[in-house]
């Protein structure tokens, strides 16, 4: 009977054993059916998102059509998507300027003043601080005339730790926003488009300069505004300051935009007198570019790229398992510095992959295999964006007929750029792939000086220096 029952056991052991084997291997067919079919994905997805250099070319020389579509009408162009706002025409900055500025850049829901003390081309800057406020709703909703009050009692408070502080100081003021700059004397051209990238109300004909000025004065603020211009082309401002063969700026962040410096003669379009260093900076708002979908370059929409790749992976290939993450299909959930987490882990089993799945997703088990997988849909998006941008470079410097015969420099800004080395290598690399190994030396790509809102300053040096104004 004992010996029966032993028997019994082993078979029933056996059978345990047996079964076990069974349900592990079609668990592994089951994840190898899902991993097959995330290739798939992710294959077809690489292929439309592929740039090879011809394709590159043919971004740049649509991006040059449309500049010079754009500079040669005096209305609005039906041919283009490119705004090329005349954005800045006073001289930008020679490296000589010298002392203590101050600068304010307005974003969206929120403010960045900074101060620091420039002491030349070849000098470092010092005393830098920032200090980032945010502006309350109900000032965001009320006036114009409201928003700069708050904006200067906010600069009173700033300036007033500090001794340091003339009567004549000129203030630089960016906006993370289109701004266009008719003839310099005349503020009530300025043309602030949007307030945020969700408000369409535009500001036209408003005399914002003016309304600034009596902001400061009303709140004890010695110092005078001459012109609000993007951000963008505060960087280029920067640029200029360090090396005179700066020119253009590209702002690779949440958003995009570039900015670059173009003869005079070359605007048709301009209607006042001629700028007496014979150059205006344009501000190209390429983020409205729509050939090859150069706005989805962009911190704002990688993100999204990804999570709408995932998602469809997730449904047609159950790669997070059978049931479906939820908030996988909340919107623009995804960030540009949470893609970069995840592209650039190096860890045997992508553990930050499954981190970042878990914290941003609540997707709590995943893969190995699964977890490549995202790494590499992180991979082929941030080389479509970086190159599209490579491109634009390109094509800036073909418009201005630098490539072959000049040295140019292009300064970037933008947490993209900055803390996304893979990303910042794909931009480098497009550009050499484009130009060749000759060519290419030509172009210097660097990232901005001063950190963020720093090109206020830039600005504020040279309209101090710049006797006209």
């Amino acid at each position: 009977m004992r010996k029966e029952v032993v028997v019994v056991a082993a078979l029933s052991a056996t059978a345990v054993a047996i079964a076990v084997g069974v349900a592990v291997r079609c668990w592994k067919r089951k994840d190898e059916r899902r991993w097959r079919k995330s290739q798939r994905i992710l294959r077809r997805f690489a292929t439309k998102c592929a740039t090879p250099v011809p394709k590159l070319w043919l971004v740049a020389d649509a991006l040059v059509a449309d500049m010079d579509s754009s500079l040669s009408s005096t209305s609005p162009p039906t041919t283009t998507t490119l705004d090329m706002l005349i954005a800045y025409t006073n001289s930008l900055p020679t490296g000589e300027e010298k002392g203590l500025f101050y600068g304010v850049n307005l974003r969206g829901a929120n403010f960045l003043i900074v101060r620091a003390r420039l002491g030349g081309r070849k000098e470092s800057i010092t005393e830098l601080q920032r200090e980032e406020i945010s502006i309350p709703p109900n000032v965001i909703a009320g006036s114009t005339q409201e928003l700069f009050n708050y904006i200067a009692l906010e600069l009173a408070k700033f300036t007033s730790t500090h001794a340091e502080n003339s009567n004549d100081t000129k203030l630089g003021f960016t906006v993370s926003y289109p701004v266009e700059q008719a003839e310099v004397s005349d503020t009530n051209a300025i043309k602030w488009k949007s307030l945020s990238a969700d408000d369409k109300v535009e500001f036209v004909g408003k005399d914002l300069v003016n309304e600034l000025n009596q902001a400061l004065e009303k709140n004890g603020v010695n110092m005078r505004a001459v012109q609000l211009v993007n951000d963008t082309v505060g960087d280029l401002a920067g640029g200029r300051y360090y090396k005179n063969e700066s020119v253009a700026a590209i702002t690779l962040g949440m958003s995009t935009n570039a900015a670059y410096v173009e003869p005079a003669q070359s605007v048709s379009k301009w209607q006042g007198s001629s700028p007496e260093e014979g150059e205006m900076v344009l501000d190209m708002e390429w983020g409205d570019f729509n050939a090859s979908c150069l706005p989805l370059i962009s911190g704002m929409y990688l993100g999204e790229i990804v999570r709408r790749v995932l998602l469809k992976m997730a449904q047609e290939a159950a790669l997070f398992g059978d049931d479906m993450p939820p908030k996988l299909k909340t919107p623009y959930l995804l960030r540009s510095p949470d893609i970069a987490a995840m592209h650039q882990d190096t860890s045997e089993d992508h553990d930050v992959v499954a981190e970042k799945l878990k914290e941003i997703f609540e997707i709590t088990s995943t893969t190995p295999m699964a977890r490549e997988i995202v790494s590499e849909v992180c991979d082929v998006v941030a080389e479509r964006g970086a190159r599209l941008a490579g491109a634009g470079i390109v094509g800036i410097l073909k418009k201005l007929g630098r490539i072959e015969t000049r040295k140019s420099v292009v300064t970037v800004e933008g947490g993209l750029y900055e803390h996304y080395r893979l990303f910042r290598n794909y931009v480098h690399s497009s550009v050499w792939e484009m130009l060749g190994n000759d060519l290419s030396d030509n172009v210097i790509i660097e990232h901005s000086r001063g950190g963020s809102g720093a090109g206020a300053l830039f600005l504020a040096a040279s309209q101090t220096y710049n006797s006209d104004i």
